[in-house]
């Protein structure tokens, strides 16, 4: 049987006295779009920091693709294929749209400090092959026109997408957005599915998604992973999690049994 793009086994993390992630353990399979579902303080955004080493597992593995990522550094995880998008923006505010995609692909260039200091025909090349490779990678988000405008003058809505190119341009196999609809109107957050849907079938990358709107994930998702606490409450297909009464008691708004005050995704 072949092994899952992304397994976490038995992870927990702890600051202080809080336990943020309990024993978690799920599993991603290639090629789909997973949502990372629960209330706040649930402890997924921890996850993704586990998973992009900002923080060290207190127990626990993260395997991608077989290989362990304890241990490694952030900008290790993403050699090793991993890129994410921030629940707050984190672009180069300064710089242009271009520029903002144009850095990570740069960034895995090889060349030394003689050839960059005086603009070699090999680094002329390569700057060339990164703008076309940036330009592409904005087209495919539809935002190619936004090129040459500085990111910070952008609107919101094309800021988060900017962040998903910046991050696309990392080439990586596993995506992680956090919470890319937040602030969004209705049919902002409509046209931004149709995007995460192409980005996932034009790029060939596994996503997993952090979102509080449910009419988005499960417009989008192909599985769904749901947490409370820390710890892992279902998992399946978005309309088997739909008809779990332990996730509609604790996430969709109807009260349990006993009254329970209603809480939602």
């Amino acid at each position: 049987m072949a092994h899952p793009l992304l397994e976490v086994s038995e992870l927990s993390r702890s600051f202080g006295g809080i336990c943020a992630v309990n024993s978690l353990s799920f599993r991603i399979e290639a090629g789909g779009i997973t949502g990372l579902i629960g209330p706040n303080g649930a402890g997924k955004t921890t996850v993704f920091n586990l998973i992009t080493a900002v923080y060290r597992p207190s127990s626990g593995a993260i395997l991608l693709d077989g290989h362990d990522l304890a241990g490694k550094r952030p900008y290790e995880v993403v050699r090793a294929g991993v890129a994410r998008t921030f629940q707050n923006i984190r672009l180069f505010g300064r710089l242009t749209c271009l520029e903002n995609v144009m850095t990570p692909i740069c960034a895995r260039g090889a060349h030394g400090r003689f050839a960059a200091l005086f603009r070699t025909p090999s680094v002329r090349n390569e700057e060339r092959r990164a703008r076309e490779s940036a330009l592409s990678t904005l087209d495919a988000l539809g935002i190619s026109d936004t090129a040459n405008l500085i990111a910070s003058t952008l609107p919101y809505g094309l800021q988060r997408k900017l962040e998903i190119a910046r991050a696309l341009a990392c080439n990586p196999r596993l995506l992680l957005l956090d919470e890319p609809a937040a602030g969004m109107n209705d049919a902002e957050m409509s046209e931004l599915g149709d995007t995460i849907v192409r980005v996932r079938q034009n790029f060939d990358v596994t996503i997993i998604l952090i979102e509080h709107h449910i009419k988005l994930v499960m417009g989008i998702c192909t599985n769904l992973v749901v947490m409370e606490r820390g710890a892992l409450l279902a998992e399946g297909k978005p309309n088997d999690i739909q008809n779990d009464e332990r996730v509609v008691a604790a996430y969709l708004g109807r009260p349990r049994a006993s009254g329970g005050k209603k809480r939602h995704v």
